[in-house]
């Protein structure tokens, strides 16, 4: 007996010893905390405005009502204005702050109704030029409202993209993720990607190698959006609930980290 307990505890030791050496240490090398009152920092954040995509309803704006920073915290408002008018927010880093691998992590308290789709994403600073999806996206999180105890990470690259049926991707399954903050982030590094919520790691993407932007567009720099649909091809497809509008996104921080050399 004592032979087996010892040998259990030489398992273990190596399997205590194997998962440390496996994580990673990382360096804060840049943070957005909104410890300040009023409209995102403009030296980070730009605004999407307008009907931009996915023939959502939100009519994207800068207005204060749609987004404002106050107590350490962005809000993000999506709201009804009038009979049939959403009005709501996407905020982005284009030509102010972009990211090449390391750890990008979001801490977010999400709303979740029928017709809510907050996301936190990225895309290609070179998408002017290349356009989508060849300037490559990362999909940290995304959540649709009918489906609410799910959250979902993807890539899309010109090879991969769910335009054609062939986007990569994985969900985790969370009782009630909306109801407190979560972390969601990505761990980007030259050969993969691995996708988190909180601690639980639910996704990853490998780098075929091949050395083709088709498949793998991530050796370029990224720029960061936090938005909130509402309706549209994905968050609309179980139809909206207008109803229960004012509803609001809450972002505490972005934070940015590389590896510990």
């Amino acid at each position: 007996m004592n032979h087996f307990r010892s040998f259990l505890l030489v398992l273990l030791s190596i399997a205590l010893f194997q998962g440390c050496s496996e994580k990673k240490a990382w360096d804060l090398v840049w943070s957005e905390e909104f410890e300040y009152s009023g409209e995102p920092n403009p030296q980070i954040w730009d605004y999407e405005l307008g009907f931009i995509r996915n023939r959502e309803l939100q009519y994207y704006t800068n207005q204060p009502h749609n987004v404002e920073v106050g107590d350490g915290i962005c809000v993000i408002t999506a709201l009804l204005e009038g009979e049939d008018s959403i009005t709501s927010a996407s905020i982005n880093t284009l030509g102010k702050k972009d990211f090449l691998y390391g750890r990008i992590e979001v801490r977010a308290k999400i709303p979740s109704a029928l017709g809510t789709w907050p996301a936190i994403w990225m895309l290609g600073t070179n998408r002017s030029e290349l356009g989508w999806p060849a300037c490559g996206e990362i999909d940290i999180m995304e959540h649709v409202g009918y489906d609410p105890d799910r959250i979902h990470a993807n890539i899309h690259t010109k090879a991969y993209n769910h335009s054609i049926g062939t986007n990569k991707g994985n969900q985790i399954e969370v009782a009630e993720p909306w109801a407190d903050f979560r972390i969601y982030a990505v761990e980007w590094f030259e050969d993969h990607m691995d996708f988190f919520m909180d601690d639980s790691l639910y996704f990853s993407f490998e780098n075929d190698g091949a050395g083709n932007n088709d498949t793998w567009p991530f050796d370029k720099a990224h720029y960061l959006l936090i938005n909130l649909a509402y309706g549209g091809s994905w968050g609309g497809q179980k139809g909206v609930d207008t109803k229960v509008l004012p509803l609001q996104y809450e972002i505490d921080y972005v934070r940015y980290y590389k590896p510990v050399e």
